[in-house]
């Protein structure tokens, strides 16, 4: 196999984990319709599995980067893999015990689930961009590796809609079938990039006095409280759209009472939308520097 090819192999692994940290990352958002109802919670406490996912990130962030320093993209990956196996088998378990304990395995299965999340985001942006070569050509792979991770956030919106249906009588075994594609997911990605040949880039020793001194640059800073901001956006717009439509005009917190299986779709949209930016974006971004393009969107945006 030559040089290009190994690379190429590893570069389609890496945009396929792109894909599946939306998949599993988006069954929180769906999952907080069920959970709202199997539990009743209200608005903000069904959003337990969000908070879980993304505190993950919190804990699992330093550690991953010390992981990759110490053992390597592939290696990392494999273990972040192992643990997306367990945290969605968690989950699924927490819809086939009694209510008393169901939400506390729900929460432990979506924190489980968060730090794989965090794991292979760690191990794909930096390592496409590695392959790309860094630079503009660095930039359009993540971009192309963003397209399929909004397709994957496309696909969870409309299957969790289809499954969930009305929405007041969702349970968390509802949701079974779309566990199991995410559990499939996770099976097959492991046992491919167990069997893959990746070229490993060298590197640096773990420094930690290099954490202490990262608030010093500015620009870390403020890209600290661009993607904290992003993520926001990102994630809770469609959540709460979908709370909204599907919450009953006389419930506590009133919506429009809409079926799951149409706000599905309309919730796709938006992930669908988004793909379309990111396609734009990796068509061009081979030209265009990443500061361009984020500096023009983000000034239409605003």
């Amino acid at each position: 196999m030559s040089q290009q090819n190994k690379q190429w192999g590893a570069i389609i692994i890496m945009i396929a984990l792109f894909a599946m940290i939306a998949f599993v990352t988006n069954l929180c958002s769906p999952m907080a319709i069920i959970v709202k109802n199997d539990f009743g919670a209200s608005n903000t406490l069904a959003q337990i599995g969000n908070y879980g996912n993304f505190i993950a990130y919190l804990v699992m962030g330093i550690p991953a980067g010390m992981m990759i320093a110490k053992i390597g993209y592939k290696k990392t990956a494999l273990i972040g893999l192992v643990l997306g196996i367990i945290g969605i088998l968690v989950q699924w378990l927490s819809g086939h015990m009694g209510r008393e304990i169901a939400f506390l395995v729900y929460l432990i299965g979506a924190f489980i689930s968060g730090l794989t999340m965090c794991i292979l985001n760690c191990v794909v942006n930096p390592m496409l961009n590695l392959l790309g070569g860094g630079g503009n050509k660095g930039n359009q792979l993540i971009q192309t590796g963003g397209v399929f991770n909004s397709a994957a956030a496309v696909a969870v919106y409309i299957i969790m809609g289809a499954l969930i249906g009305d929405a007041a009588k969702a349970h968390i075994a509802d949701a079974t079938p779309a566990l199991m594609i995410a559990l499939g997911i996770f099976v097959v990605a492991f046992i491919v990039l167990f069997f893959s040949k990746i070229e490993e880039p060298e590197q640096a020793p773990v420094d930690l006095s290099l954490i202490k001194g990262a608030m010093k640059y500015r620009h870390f800073v403020l890209g600290t409280i661009a993607i904290f901001v992003y993520m926001c956006i990102e994630v809770g717009t469609p959540t709460y759209i979908l709370q909204y439509l599907t919450s009953a005009p006389d419930a506590a917190t009133p919506g429009l009472g809409m079926d799951a299986s149409i706000v599905g779709q309309i919730v796709a949209v938006y992930w669908f939308l988004m793909l379309v930016g990111r396609f734009v974006g990796s068509a061009i971004g081979g030209k265009i520097s990443s500061r361009a393009m984020i500096t023009t969107v983000s000034s239409i945006s605003l």
